[in-house]
């Protein structure tokens, strides 16, 4: 499903693996980023991908959810996994669109919050 998706970017954010680990709230599947990820944390990259609609995106908060795949088949709503959706903190507000965009930013890991999403792009800008 993935070999659709062109970007290096992505490509490389896709090659993950999850351990599963007794905590506070049961069993939980904790990422495992590969080196090349690891390497990527705190630096600028540009991914492309779609905004996924949320009520909060039409009210325009600066928190998006975005993915590697269209909403029909993202992570929320169809077959995506955990590793093809991101949350972006922008710079400014976005004007929602089904198209495809790229978005630049820092990008942070999460493998503590299972709350979070475990890619998080912040102080993100639309590019062109």
């Amino acid at each position: 499903m993935y070999r659709s998706i062109k970007s290096e970017t992505w490509q490389k954010l896709f090659v993950i693996t999850f351990k599963t680990i007794k905590d506070q709230y049961g069993e939980t599947e904790k990422p495992v980023f590969s080196e090349e990820v690891k390497k990527m944390e705190g630096k600028q990259i540009t991914v492309p991908g779609y905004i996924f609609p949320t009520e909060d995106m039409f009210a325009g908060s600066k928190k998006i959810l975005f993915s590697a795949l269209p909403v029909n088949n993202c992570f929320f709503c169809g077959t995506g996994g955990p590793e093809s959706v991101m949350t972006i903190n922008l710079k400014k507000s976005l004007v929602y669109t089904e198209r495809k965009i790229s978005l630049r930013g820092t990008l942070e890991l999460n493998d503590e919050n299972p709350d979070e999403l475990i890619y998080i792009l912040n102080d993100a800008v639309k590019v062109d």
